[in-house]
């Protein structure tokens, strides 16, 4: 799914993109990376999204708190998307995403 997303982005004309495998390499890589927006699934090990969502929020410098992040899952329960917003994401995508969805979601995400 991460290559399909990956090749989508690329599609769409974005070609700056850092891709990790999981939300721990991802907290590592942010800093130096300093990402307009960041894509992330729900659903991952060792770290979550959720929790990886919050760790960025409290991560010091570079207004972390303010990074636009979209959740992207196939879990579309009341339970993860409860759990998801109050951490200020801008979009939550339900896996696989159509290419206009995607688009549109990034381009408001980018704008806010």
């Amino acid at each position: 799914m991460r290559t399909f997303i990956v090749n989508t982005l690329q599609r769409l004309g974005i070609v700056n993109l850092k891709e990790c495998g999981d939300g721990t390499a991802a907290l590592r890589a942010v800093p130096a990376f300093q990402p307009d927006l960041i894509l992330t699934d729900i659903h991952m090990k060792p770290m979550d999204g959720l929790e990886f969502v919050a760790k960025l929020r409290n991560m010091p410098g570079a207004a972390m708190e303010h990074r636009s992040v979209i959740f992207m899952s196939a879990d579309s329960s009341r339970e993860t998307l409860t759990a998801a917003l109050p951490l200020g994401v801008s979009a939550y995508i339900v896996k696989p995403p159509r290419l206009t969805d995607l688009k549109n979601k990034i381009e408001s995400a980018l704008r806010d």
